[in-house]
């Protein structure tokens, strides 16, 4: 589970600072002789901009074939959009520049991601398709579309986690298609391998959007997340991955000092898993923000495992 933006989507986002090889602070206008210090500006400048329209250019032909191939009829074409977005996400999480473009790019309607994956690989999870007889005996032959597979909807809530991770502004979209609801509802009803996509997203959604807090809220979403990690019969890893999703929620309610939608949990994980488990968790969800991204994940793994001995322990 990801901890933050640029830990888990490609690390550290290069800043511009001009610096040549091997530590050289000259621009890049500077770095070709015999011009002057004005001159060398001028070039600079003429540079750096022509770089920030070739990566607007790149992110929005990347999206673009993207959102083509995910919103086709056919899963396997769907499956190949969808597996371009997050390597151009992911992509884009290593440059400052791409992310801004990125961030620009979703203002456009017919560039944001959000609604294509909530209109096509997760349509069939919020609601079921109903056949009119019209459409049965119509002139007018039925559209037909290649039922979303397990893999593809993994795929589509990975491409969610790293839009609302690159983007606040995905997540209020993804609220617009009442994304809390839809990802609790898989939590019940599907597979292993979209469970485990759907705790991630399910996180990137909720820390920084109060409209998502209050749908999780709303949608019972502790029991839900109590009910897995306490039955036996679920797959360990799904458990590990509700311990990892208490301790990180829990540690951004309480690195928030304003009142927040979720400011009762703390009494509700204590009814659901009794005052020992809650109290580890209460303890141990603010781990140290000075470790590196691999380091953290092994320590929140660590301390999900012992969530899970504890709650062995009290049942």
């Amino acid at each position: 589970m990801y901890l933050k933006k640029r830990e888990l989507w490609g690390g550290t986002a290069a800043s511009i600072s001009g610096e040549g090889p091997g530590g050289d602070a000259r621009g890049p206008g500077q770095a070709a002789t015999g011009l002057s210090p004005e001159t060398a500006a001028t070039v600079g400048e003429l540079v750096s901009a022509l770089d920030r329209r070739r990566m607007h250019r790149e992110v929005t032909l990347a999206l673009r074939s993207g959102i083509r191939d995910a919103t086709a009829d056919f899963s396997f074409l769907r499956l190949r959009g969808l597996r371009n977005l997050l390597k151009s996400l992911r992509s884009i999480a290593n440059s400052d520049d791409a992310i801004r473009a990125f961030r620009y790019s979703q203002a456009l309607s017919e560039l944001q991601v959000v609604p294509v994956l909530f209109n096509n690989s997760l349509k069939q999870l919020k609601n079921d398709p109903i056949v009119k007889l019209d459409q049965i005996f119509g002139v007018e032959p039925m559209k037909i579309s290649s039922p979303a597979t397990d893999s593809e909807v993994a795929l589509a809530l990975r491409v969610l986690e790293g839009c609302c991770l690159l983007h606040r502004g995905s997540a209020a979209l993804a609220h617009q298609h009442k994304a809390v609801k839809v990802l609790i509802n898989m939590l019940s009803n599907r597979g292993i391998l979209e469970q485990g996509a759907c705790l991630d997203a399910l996180i990137s959604l909720m820390l920084e959007s109060s409209a998502n807090q209050l749908a999780f809220e709303a949608c019972r979403g502790i029991e839900k997340i109590a009910d897995l990690i306490k039955d036996e019969e679920v797959d360990e890893g799904i458990r590990l991955k509700c311990g990892e999703f208490l301790l990180l929620l829990i540690g951004h309610v309480n690195g928030r000092r304003d009142h927040t939608p979720l400011a009762n949990i703390h009494e509700d994980i204590r009814q659901l898993l009794g005052e020992k488990c809650a109290s580890l968790i209460w303890a141990t969800c603010q781990f140290g923000s000075n470790l590196d991204p691999e380091q953290r994940q092994t320590v929140l793994h660590v301390h999900a495992r012992r969530v899970l001995e504890a709650l062995e322990l009290y049942y």
